[in-house]
């Protein structure tokens, strides 16, 4: 599996810095620290709705 390392994001559970790797298995991206483990999922549907026409985003995440 492919993984795009997320410049500049930060865990939000141990707070380290440029350690999250975006992952997408089945139609549903997952962000993973690799420092702690902690993981956020995010399906495509519910990114598009909050993706305004102008931005180019990979993916929005709320924690769990």
């Amino acid at each position: 599996m492919k993984k795009r390392f997320i410049a500049g994001a930060v865990c939000p559970k141990c707070k380290a810095m440029d350690t999250m790797a975006l992952t997408k298995e089945n139609g549903v991206e997952k962000v993973t620290c690799v420092s702690c483990g902690e993981q956020m999922t995010q399906p495509e549907t519910h990114v598009e709705k909050e993706v305004r026409p102008t931005e180019q985003v990979i993916g929005i995440f709320k924690q769990e």
